[in-house]
């Protein structure tokens, strides 16, 4: 079974996302200044999304806050969580976030990885006005739906000029991108967003045989190959996918690659860069027990997916906390792996 979400480890992560949501330095800001009018403070320029050390790491905060209040109504932050984002997806504020993104040289802010975890919250807060477990979500739903718009737009704009994937394992990384943006279009029924998705998946990835999978890299929180391998279980159906899978990774049964079964080592977890690696190994975890769960009992490719996903994250879990490089963040990717 391996470790799972519990309602005290929800506890924790509530906190420590709570402790950074409106904390606003340090901060790193990604700003294309067009003149002098632009030097602004992070929270001027984005009044939702000003903490969080940075803007995606601001929007995912506020995803998991949602995400965890929804999966417990009796967690203990539940109170603060609601003023929080209350305070903060107001009219005012949402048009000051879309103000910026209108600028013509902010076209391509956060593009990727910040637009698919914008679309991520957007179909969170819709489910939360959907259970009508919180009385405030429908309201939050209607005022965010302006810069849901934009994202969708700027999804539904970029995927048919994206000759290329990109495959890293940072922010720029396609694969996790539209695997967030995916299950968006699918929450919330946008079909035109879900085929283009779709569309791009199978044209950058349908093809793709015998992945080396020469990782991890110093500074990647994802793994190129898993999470390539995940975008394509949710693009395609399971008996297409269980073929492509085999060709994509034919000797998973026999641990090979050997890299996609072994931990990463973080050295530093006071460098930004290097603690991402962390991240790497919650969310290796993620994608480890969701491919293995779309595969049969018995296979033995499961088997070793899910014990490589156990050691990910007991090296990881211990360390979502203790360095504000690591912990105004990790505690998201922790939450996708316990979840999976």
């Amino acid at each position: 079974m391996g470790p799972q979400l519990t309602l005290e480890l929800a506890s924790k992560f509530a906190s420590l996302a709570l402790s950074h949501l409106t904390r606003e330095y340090p901060n790193k800001l990604v700003h294309a200044l067009a003149g002098p009018q632009d030097v602004q403070s992070p929270r001027t320029l984005h009044p939702i999304f000003y903490g969080s050390y940075d803007w995606h790491s601001s929007v995912h905060g506020y995803w998991l806050v949602l995400h965890l209040l929804q999966r417990f109504p009796s967690l203990p932050e539940a109170e603060r969580i609601i003023a929080v984002v209350d305070a903060h997806i107001t009219a005012a504020n949402v048009q000051g976030e879309c103000a910026y993104l209108a600028q013509p040289h902010q076209s391509g802010f956060e593009r990727p990885y910040g637009w698919a975890w914008l679309l991520a919250l957007s179909a969170q807060i819709e489910q939360l006005a959907l259970g009508k477990m919180v009385p405030q979500a429908e309201r939050w739903a209607k005022t965010f739906a302006p810069l849901t718009e934009v994202f969708v737009g700027w999804f539904e704009a970029f995927l048919p000029k994206a000759t290329y994937p990109i495959r890293v394992g940072t922010h720029f990384n396609t694969a996790f991108a539209l695997a967030l943006a995916l299950d968006f279009a699918r929450a919330t029924q946008r079909e035109t967003l879900g085929a283009l998705i779709v569309d791009a998946a199978r044209r950058w990835h349908l093809n793709d045989v015998a992945c080396q999978a020469w990782e991890p890299s110093g500074d990647e929180f994802l793994s190129p190959a898993l999470m390539e391998a995940e975008l394509m279980r949710r693009v395609l159906v399971p008996v297409e996918f269980d073929a492509w899978f085999a060709r994509f990774l034919p000797e998973l049964a026999q641990g090979a690659p050997a890299t996609l079964f072994e931990p990463a080592t973080v050295s530093d977890r006071s460098d930004g860069k290097i603690g991402h690696l962390d991240g790497l190994n919650l969310s290796r975890a993620w994608c480890q027990r969701a491919l293995a769960r779309a595969l049969p009992e018995g296979d033995v490719r499961r088997t070793r997916l899910l014990h490589a996903a156990d050691r990910h994250l007991d090296s990881a879990l211990a360390h979502v906390a203790g360095d504000y490089m690591g912990e105004h963040w990790l505690a998201t990717f922790a939450t996708l792996a316990l979840e999976a």
